[in-house]
């Protein structure tokens, strides 16, 4: 099947005169930077010339396809939780005033047709995505650093801005993929621009500190860069690219969804990071087609296996929390305690979190301090229908949503109190920290919860105690169910 779109001659599946056109032409992966300009820079720049280099070089090969849109998508720009902003208008502008060069600015015109058609592809997928909801209309950093390079070789093109979101990598890669077909429908040459740095934790002196999952993100990103494997971008564990401090992760799953199913000549021109921040560039020119590519299909049966194996392992009280979910949510009633439960479930009490988790986030999570029923058991049906649908941070979980929920269930052990923070390990403990009537509670071994300041800091934060209100704080061990 032919596409209307840019002209690519690929010599490994056709004939080498043949021509092959395409909807998207290319992908690149780019950092953004400020530093990166002079004006900002002020000769800091010059320690990263590997990548300003290799960011002119990407940028002349994205205007060698003449595209008549480029799609960027930028972590900078407005950001929800369950929805993908595009940028509404026109036109937009914007300047680097907040990094003290008002004087540098930047226009870009909308593709307002390509905008229209995107939005009716995403409505027909069912994928939360649209023009409502801009705070701000002004270009933002990670969208014009990729522009002003780009500028610098072209600028007859219309632009597409689109945020990142906090929704699944599948849901990312659906929207690339909606891109993709976008692009055909409307006959258009295409270029995408992913423009995300790499971790921000590579340096002890870096603005953000070391962690040791940052420079080990860079090394598999860029890795995956390298041999053009999105099937190992969208399958990286959540707490490890948290720990990472990423920026860029989810334009890629985007860019990942646009390129579905198409060959592409990868290739990592530079990678960085003298100031404590990774900065990668990497090309990706479409070839031809590839049925094999097909990584987002392919990550949701790896996800499916994965939830199937995590099911078959579930002990007693996880499954006692999926029973009361699942009966909840698709009937609308209380589960009945089944007959057949171990004794220490039944015959002891203690309070207890009912934790879920969608696609490595938390969807949910309620829990008891002390025990509020006559046992363990009931205390995990009472706050399972808690954490499934009266978690305020959450809409109610759907009957669609079941299959995907992934329950962990914490027996807390009896609280003591404590003198200080020094007698935390955040490993070992969780804290409950009370003013009056407020408590507030946070249970142990969380992902991005490093040090006891940070774990008292969130539990006074639930309970409404401000930082300096005096507090009584309580350490307690749980039983983690999984």
């Amino acid at each position: 099947m032919l596409f209307s779109g840019c002209v690519i001659i690929q010599e490994s599946m056709l004939d080498r005169h043949e021509v092959k056109r395409m909807p998207i032409c290319a992908a690149f992966a780019v950092p953004h930077p400020p530093i990166i300009l002079p004006e900002i820079g002020h000769g800091e720049e010059k320690k990263i010339k590997k990548t300003i280099d290799a960011y002119r070089e990407v940028m002349q090969r994205a205007a060698s396809y003449q595209p008549d849109t480029v799609v960027v998508t930028s972590p900078h720009t407005v950001m929800y939780a369950d929805y993908f902003h595009i940028s509404p208008g026109e036109r937009a502008g914007g300047d680097f005033g907040q990094f003290g060069a008002p004087q540098v600015k930047m226009h870009a015109v909308y593709d307002t047709a390509f905008v229209e058609a995107l939005m009716k592809c995403c409505g027909e997928e069912n994928l939360p995505a649209g023009t409502f909801g801009e705070q701000n209309p002004e270009l933002d950093h990670g969208t014009m650093i990729p522009l002003r390079f780009l500028q610098e070789k072209t600028d007859n093109f219309k632009l597409v801005r689109i945020g990142l979101s906090g929704l699944s990598p599948l849901a990312h890669y659906r929207l690339g993929e909606c891109i993709a077909r976008t692009a055909e429908k409307l006959n258009r040459k295409v270029v995408l621009i992913a423009s995300g740095d790499l971790s921000h934790k590579l340096k002890t002196d870096g603005p953000y500190g070391f962690a040791a999952e940052g420079p080990e993100f860079d090394r598999m990103a860029v890795e995956a860069f390298r041999r053009g494997d999105f099937l190992s971008l969208l399958e990286m564990d959540a707490d490890f690219c948290e720990a990472a401090a990423e920026c860029g992760l989810r334009s890629y799953w985007i860019m990942a969804g646009a390129l579905d199913r198409k060959a592409v000549r990868s290739e990592v021109l530079s990678y960085e990071g003298p100031f404590g921040v990774g900065y990668g560039v990497a090309s990706f020119e479409v070839t031809g087609e590839d049925r094999t590519r097909n990584f987002g299909e392919q990550a949701e049966a790896d996800q499916k296996r994965e939830l199937a194996q995590q099911k078959a392992a579930e002990d007693s009280y996880v499954r006692l929390a999926r029973l009361s979910v699942e009966t909840y949510v698709r009937t609308g009633a209380r589960a009945s305690l089944p007959e057949k439960l171990p004794p220490e479930m039944t015959g002891a009490r203690a309070g207890v979190f009912v934790s879920l988790k969608e696609d490595e986030r938390l969807r949910g999570c309620i829990g008891t301090i002390e025990p509020e029923t006559p046992s363990i058991a009931e205390e995990i049906l009472y706050n399972a229908v808690s954490a499934c649908s009266r978690d305020p941070r959450f809409d109610p979980v759907g009957p669609e949503e079941l299959d995907r929920l992934v329950y962990s269930v914490d027996v807390l052990q009896q609280p003591e109190s404590i003198d200080s923070m020094q007698e935390l390990d955040v490993k070992k403990y969780g804290v409950i920290v009370a003013s009056g009537r407020r408590r507030g509670l946070l249970l142990p071994n969380l992902a991005g919860v490093d040090t006891p300041e940070k774990q008292v800091t969130i539990a006074r934060e639930k309970a409404g105690i401000a930082a300096g209100e005096p507090v009584h704080l309580q350490r307690f061990q749980v039983v983690r169910h999984l």
